[in-house]
């Protein structure tokens, strides 16, 4: 019983600790609260976002959800 529920929650979570480690200034994400944004500085635990032209959020690292990757257009 507990491979079946502890160990994908832990998988989860080490997935979620790589990819924010791997976090650059410059790539989009998507915050928990559903905002998108575009990473603009780091400091310590706390993320700078850039969601509008003259818009700039500050968030903790925590709730960045997912790196946005958007698929290539097709080639010519």
């Amino acid at each position: 019983m507990w491979a079946l529920l502890i160990v994908p929650q832990q998988r989860r979570t080490k997935a979620h600790r790589e990819m924010l480690s791997a976090l650059g200034e410059g790539d989009e994400v998507l915050t928990s609260a559903g905002m998108y944004g575009t990473v603009t500085e780091f400091d310590g635990d706390t993320v700078f976002l850039a969601v509008h032209d003259d818009l700039e959020i500050k968030i903790t690292k925590a709730s960045i959800a997912e790196r946005v990757v958007y698929a290539d257009a097709e080639p010519a």
